[in-house]
């Protein structure tokens, strides 16, 4: 699949706002039917459109309401230390998303804990532990403006 028509957008923008809402009803808002939905879903998942169903958790009721992004600059980057590099950080339940940038800092991650002294212990712990780390520079959220996971498909 190549392109997608207007209807397979509408679909992707319903499917990323409430995935669990039934074939039926996505079909009764789009006026098509409920097997015509259900061969979209499934060919936008076959041409890995549709990545996967998530449940998104409230961060704050499981204790990981405290934010940091971690610039990391590494102090080598030959292809072995970037590998190395990144396999240990997507080992790390505390970091939800990094970034390899360009410019001074070679990483940006995106770390949750539920304190400043827990984030204090992964950084001692875990994150300084890794080799060839020869910076971070750490921001903390203040406040949360925009946490949105929905990419509009036009």
């Amino acid at each position: 699949m190549t392109d997608l028509d207007q209807i397979d957008k509408e679909l992707l923008n319903l499917l990323q706002t409430d995935a669990k809402r039934s074939t039926k009803a996505i079909a009764a808002q789009l006026h098509l039917s409920p097997t015509a939905i259900y061969e979209r879903i499934k060919r936008l998942e076959r041409n890995d459109y549709i990545r996967s169903y998530i449940a998104l958790v409230d961060p704050e009721k499981i204790k990981r309401d405290f934010v940091v992004f971690c610039m990391v600059q590494l102090s080598q980057h030959s292809r072995d230390e970037i590998i190395h590099f990144e396999q240990k950080i997507i080992g790390l339940e505390e970091v939800v998303e990094c970034y390899h940038l360009s410019g001074t800092y070679d990483y940006m991650l995106k770390i949750r804990t539920d304190s400043m002294k827990s984030y204090r212990q992964f950084m001692i712990d875990q994150l300084t532990t890794i080799p060839h780390i020869a910076n971070t520079q750490s921001a903390f959220s203040i406040n949360e403006l925009k946490d949105e996971q929905k990419m509009i498909v036009s």
